[in-house]
């Protein structure tokens, strides 16, 4: 079992695709130190914004090899193993444990539904055999409910279990998690895995979480966390209103992932279309989408965005998203670290 408590922000990293739809190795490195550089807590290969479900075993298995490496052990990696039966999940898990991983993201079975008293039997194995850390992974819109009742019992009997991200969006579980585990298991991790209510979760003692607009603006969401633990919360408030924006405007692009590798794309990158094609109309949609996102980065001060706004008349215009000064907050987080 790990020494090391899952703490702050965890980026979902999103895979940069050439034209023929295999992984670009090169702009995955260059993505990786550039996130590593802005100061986040921890890597999230193979969630649900790296097209995990889209890309083979073997291309999974590559995601993280590739990622390890160009990591060289800076910041924790937690790595997805949603895999489909649990040969699959122990095979990922001995090779991210090789790897140098920290821990693996293990989300209840899905497609088919199975009673709670077989996932709990299911994670019991899991955490008997596997040889890293495992990060109970409760995301009820895609797989069978991990209930807090199972994800108390596995936390108090099980120590290779050592966390739960939980993007239920589902503020009251979240609470009532921490308040089953912390108190008897104060090194259980508890993750948030939905912006929406990042501040929220961090206020009620939540550890963190795995905020995939930290792929867009790492800054950002660093910054908020930050706040919150130098207990500068009106200025954590502030940047929470700021991420409402922008997650609801990556949102809005559709075609999910395709709103988080265009923010990608702003900030100097070349993602490459997500797996799954756009139609025509999806297509015009996402293009109006595009100019919006690169305005309200603009106006965040990522300036390589803003040079792609067409139409800053169009931007967001919430006071809580202006007057943000980003430069000064990274120089403080990178001083602070």
């Amino acid at each position: 079992m790990s020494d090391t408590m899952l703490k702050g922000i965890y980026t979902p990293n999103v895979i940069p695709f050439h034209t023929d739809g295999s992984i670009n190795e090169a702009e995955l490195r260059r993505y990786v130190d550039w996130l590593i550089g802005k100061g986040i807590s921890g890597l999230y290969p193979n969630g649900s914004t790296g097209e995990f479900i889209r890309l083979s075993f073997e291309e999974r298995k590559r995601v993280v090899e590739i990622i390890a490496d160009e990591n060289r052990g800076r910041v924790p990696i937690l790595a997805g193993a949603a895999e489909a039966n649990i040969d699959l999940v122990l095979s990922a898990a001995t090779h991210y444990a090789e790897l140098g991983c920290t821990a693996i993201s293990v989300t209840g079975p899905y497609y088919y539904k199975v009673s709670q008293e077989s996932i709990e039997h299911y994670f019991r194995e899991l955490a008997r055999l596997s040889p890293i850390d495992i990060v109970l992974y409760n995301i009820p819109q895609f797989s069978n409910e991990i209930s807090v009742e199972v994800v108390r019992r596995l936390a108090l009997d099980c120590p290779r279990i050592v966390g739960i991200k939980d993007s239920s969006r589902d503020m009251p579980r979240f609470m009532n998690t921490i308040s089953k585990i912390k108190p008897l298991r104060p090194d259980f991790s508890c993750l948030i895995g939905c912006e929406e209510i990042l501040l929220p979760v961090l206020l009620m003692d939540g550890d963190g979480g795995t905020i995939a607009t930290s792929g867009v603006a790492p800054e950002v969401v660093v910054k908020l966390y930050q706040s919150v633990t130098s207990g500068n919360l009106a200025e954590a408030k502030q940047i929470q209103f700021k991420i409402l924006e922008l997650i609801e405007t990556i949102l809005g692009a559709g075609n999910f992932p395709e709103g988080f590798r265009e923010g990608v794309n702003l900030r100097g990158f070349n993602m490459g279309r997500a797996r799954q094609p756009m139609s025509p109309g999806e297509l015009n949609h996402f293009n109006s989408i595009s100019s919006r996102l690169a305005c309200l980065l603009g106006e965040c001060g990522f300036h390589e965005a803003a040079a792609k706004c067409k139409n800053p008349s169009t931007s967001a215009n919430s006071p809580a998203l202006k007057n943000v000064n980003i430069d000064a907050m990274v120089r403080e987080i990178m001083q602070k670290l």
